[in-house]
Parts: C-alpha cells; structure tokens; sequence
C-alpha cells in the first residue's frame, strides 16, 4: 500500500526548487537584482589594512575631483563622502544611452577604525583614481621592549 504523501525524490527537487525561487521573490525583489541598481550600495569599493605604524584604508574612486571629497572622523568611524558625476551624454547629444553601469551621484562610505587608531593623526592623498588614507596607530598600542633592571 502507498502512502498518499510519498513523492518520487525528482518531486522533492523541484518543489524545493519552486519554493527557493518564492523566497527570491521575497527577500530579493526585482529593483534589486540588477548589476546597475546594486552600484551605488558599494561605490567606491574600499579596502582596509594595517602596518606595524598604520591603519590603510583605500577607496577606489576613479574619475572624482579630489576637492570634492569630503574626508570625516567621528568618534571611531572615518566617513568618506562626496558626488561622482554622470559621464551620460547631454539630452541634446545624438548619442542615445540604453544601459549604464557606471555609478554616478552622491556617495557615503562609512569605515569603522580599530580603537589603536589616532584621529588626530590621519594623511589622506587622490592618485590615480585612489583615495589613500593613512592613520597613525597611537604609540601607547604599539609594543616596546622593557629593560629589566
């Protein structure tokens, strides 16, 4: 005798299957699924890393103004913001644009320093599309050899 639940595994399969792409539905609507509508979310990519003396953050922001950066400390965090213009041609231009993927508009980037970090002690430079910004580490966390007597 067969149980009425009982469904061949290539049933299971698909039915997890169909309600994976339900869940999609959900939790990723359609506005988002897009390359060009997740831009924004991440511009400039950022990387972050420490020297013995430093704490190296990087964003890499091509095609910016370096005077219109704005560079923030506020308790703890370095706040990186400013506005990428639009590279799309003017209305009046004979190109006709139908895809873009280039990110342009105001940004905000928000970069949580470690608590070794001296904020009265940060350089920042713009080269090459690369926004560098070094902060000194305070010289009470770094190690130093104590003579025993």
């Amino acid at each position: 005798m067969m149980n009425a639940s009982f469904r061949p595994a290539g049933d299971i399969f698909s039915e997890l299957n169909r309600l994976q792409g339900v869940l999609d539905q959900v939790f990723r609507p359609a506005e988002r699924s897009s390359i060009r509508s997740l831009a924004g979310a991440g511009f400039p990519v950022i990387n972050v890393g420490t020297t013995p003396d430093t704490i190296e953050v990087m964003a890499l922001a091509p095609g910016l103004d370096p005077n219109a950066l704005q560079l923030t400390v506020d308790r703890g965090l370095l706040i990186v913001a400013g506005e990428r213009k639009s590279a799309v041609p003017e209305a009046g231009d004979s190109t006709s644009v139908y895809a873009q993927e280039r990110f342009a508009g105001n940004f905000r980037r928000v970069v949580s320093l470690p608590e070794d970090a001296d904020p009265a002690k940060i350089q920042a430079s713009y080269q090459d599309g690369i926004l560098r910004v070094t902060v000194a580490k305070r010289e009470s966390s770094k190690p130093r050899r104590i003579e025993v007597s």
